[in-house]
């Protein structure tokens, strides 16, 4: 037999071991692929499935002489320790795919199994280390293997535990291939101790089973996730929308107040709010207020605030009084939340305010006679503080204003003043205050326009806003 028939007959007999070798890793490069485009939570389960299958794949191959032949002469001297390490670690990567689908006290138990795993891969790949012995630990490796096997069919085979500790309660698909390699590998270790001949294929094909119903059940938990996700959307736009429909729809029209009002919620939904309350065409009242976290949570309290505003409209021209009843309100709501709030009412007949506070930033007032710009702080106790106590009317001290023409008042929440640039340094009261007085001659949406382009460029592209924004721009005409 020439050479030439020799590789062809090599190869013919190594052919299976290489084409499913091949398969297995073109199975792990998909599973990669879909982690890396999808880029969002649950991607963890196809990088195990990945590098269980590519684990799997790599053992194959390492095992042909014919790929070993070919592989470059830098490669050929570590081959063998890169299949050692194959096939101690395909039973870690198992370990940590199944991990994903597992909920409770079987998911500790899985742990215990994940570090028993990892502790025999270590002992294997270093015993070959230091003695060149290659499968001194396999044994353990392939009880382990079994134990883990054993409890898997046993948890999917028993509808009761399946729906306690299983995060999909019905999983045909995954139970059908599981059983399938079972019965592949009972075969395989009956027949071989009777010296019956059982090809290295039939082992890849009951392993392709079982890797693709596990990779078919996490495509599964993906497309539950992405329904999931959509469903959530759709209600929190609807939330968003109910959200928007309880701030005012537009700016009061009082004689000499030009108003201006912005509001950027950090998420779809918001814990900032403000409010008009128009006493006549000119006492007008401003209520802004900030609730201590974000999403949903923020926002239902943020709704109470608008109701509890109804039953304050009476006292509207004393903020003392508008800020004492809310506290007392949302006192038994607020579970553990905080409320800061600021209260203005303006006369624009007489020309003056009041304002008052409850741990809020303090109120900024804009002088025109001379070009001065005032802190205004008057802030009690912030609300959710004294949970379980009405506040005394003087917990929330007013201040005295008096407005000339071309004076202007800013209440805005923290969310203003907080975001950072690139050096971490916070836009901060001294940066708002400067952007107020280089831009004077700007109307109040204008003013409000530039100070929010102002706060964009400060905050690096990269970072997502971070806390709700709200502001509310008063000028004196």
């Amino acid at each position: 037999m020439n050479a030439q028939n020799q590789v062809a007959a090599l190869l013919r007999g190594q052919l299976a071991d290489i084409v499913a070798g091949s398969f297995f890793q073109f199975i792990a490069l998909i599973a990669f692929s879909i982690a890396a485009i999808r880029r969002r939570g649950g991607v963890r389960i196809f990088i195990w499935l990945g590098l269980w299958s590519g684990t799997f794949g790599a053992s194959l191959l390492l095992e042909s002489p014919a790929v070993a032949s070919a592989l470059p002469a830098s490669l050929a001297s570590g081959r063998v320790l890169l299949r050692v390490a194959a096939s101690y670690l395909t039973l870690v990567a198992a370990a940590l795919a199944f991990l994903e689908l597992t909920l409770g006290k079987m998911r500790r138990l899985l742990l215990v199994w994940l570090a028993a795993d990892a502790a025999v891969a270590v002992a294997g790949i270093g015993w070959f280390l230091i003695s060149g012995a290659q499968y001194t630990f396999l044994i353990y490796n392939q009880l382990l293997a079994a134990a883990g096997l054993l409890l898997l069919v046993v948890t999917l085979s028993v509808p009761a535990l399946s729906r306690r500790f299983m995060v999909l309660s019905r999983h045909p698909v995954l139970t059908a291939g599981t059983l399938i390699f079972v019965g592949e590998a009972l075969y395989a270790n009956i027949a071989r101790p009777l010296h019956y001949d059982v090809p290295n294929i039939v082992n890849s094909l009951g392993f392709a089973v079982l890797l693709l119903s596990f990779g078919y059940v996490a495509v599964e938990m993906i497309v539950i996730s992405e329904r999931r996700l959509l469903a959530i959307d759709k209600e929190l736009q609807i939330a968003r929308e109910l959200q928007f429909s309880i701030l005012p729809a537009g700016v009061p029209e009082i004689p000499n107040l030009r108003i201006a009002a912005s509001y950027l919620p950090m998420t779809e939904v918001a814990g900032d709010f403000y409010e008009f309350v128009a006493l006549d065409r000119g006492r007008v009242g401003f209520l802004v207020a900030d609730v201590s976290g974000h999403g949903v949570p923020a926002a239902l309290i943020a709704s109470m605030i608008k109701v509890a505003m109804h039953a304050v409209e009476g006292c509207a021209h004393d903020p003392s009084e508008v800020l004492r009843r809310l506290g007392s309100s949302l006192s038994l709501e607020l579970r553990g939340r905080f409320v800061s709030a600021a209260y203005l009412y303006v006369d624009s007949q007489t020309r003056t305010g009041r304002y008052s506070a409850a741990g809020h930033p303090p109120l900024l007032h804009w002088c025109a006679a001379d070009r001065s710009l005032i802190r205004i702080a008057r802030n009690g106790v912030i609300f959710g503080v004294q949970a379980y106590s009405i506040p005394a009317h003087g917990d929330y001290p007013a201040c005295d204003i008096t407005l000339a023409s071309g004076d202007r008042l800013f209440l805005y929440t923290d969310g203003f003043t907080e975001p950072e640039n690139a050096a971490g340094e916070p836009f901060g009261d001294r940066r708002l205050e400067q952007v107020i007085r280089d831009n004077q001659s700007r109307t109040a949406p204008e003013l409000s326009e530039c100070l929010l382009a102002e706060l964009r460029a400060w905050r690096p592209a990269a970072v997502m806003q971070e806390d709700d924004i709200t502001l509310i721009v008063i000028d004196v005409a």
